[in-house]
């Protein structure tokens, strides 16, 4: 397992944060910010896409007990629609960083992509969920969460598969879309109509 690094700069309290679902037809982005102890260890803490999903949901408990403070939050697919799904990533980030119950002092963001929150600095690493413990422990959480989130709505919409793809366009989930049209919960912004041929 790949070590991470505790911190990027001493001294300040560190925030990490990260998304999940910015790929999908549907469903909410959700976003993480997690608050970890200072040199926190865990040998398992990775980056979310490299987990098995049991080891992610161990980790989350795990994350949810050990950290100082964690949040996440969502933005919905309307929201994705209306000011598209960067902007929607990162204000579901700021949504999080809202309820966190510590205010950090910087904030650390996968990707390249940020806007500044409130007058707190930011550092956005590219592969950060790969780099930094308090963004990958954030990265869980955000997954976890969706995919949860997900496997409830499938409840309501079965015949997409969302209990396995999560809203992730594959195959299964296109044919749905072809034979059974889009669900409210489906992101219309992202050309769905023209990708799959739909009357939107």
């Amino acid at each position: 397992m790949t070590r991470l690094k505790s911190v990027y700069s001493k001294n300040r309290i560190e925030a990490g944060c990260d998304e999940a679902g910015r790929g999908c037809l549907a469903g909410p982005v959700f976003a993480a910010a997690v608050i970890l102890p200072p040199g926190y260890r865990n040998k398992f803490l990775n980056d979310s896409k490299k987990l098995s999903p049991s080891v992610r949901e161990q980790l989350r408990a795990q994350i949810q007990q050990d950290a100082i403070a964690h949040a996440v939050a969502k933005a919905e697919p309307a929201e994705i629609d209306e000011i598209n799904i960067l902007w929607a990533s990162i204000l579901a980030m700021h949504r999080a960083l809202d309820i966190l119950a510590i205010r950090p002092e910087l904030i650390l963001v996968d990707g390249n992509h940020f806007k500044p929150y409130h007058s707190i600095p930011h550092q956005c690493i590219i592969r950060g969920d790969a780099t930094y413990k308090s963004i990958a422990a954030a990265s869980i959480l955000a997954k976890t969460y969706r995919d949860d989130y997900m496997a409830m709505l499938h409840e309501k919409f079965p015949h997409y598969g969302w209990d396995q793809n999560k809203g992730y366009p594959t195959e299964i989930h296109q044919k749905a879309i072809l034979n059974f049209g889009i669900s409210p919960f489906h992101r219309k912004s992202f050309c769905l109509g023209k990708q799959l041929k739909l009357e939107l």
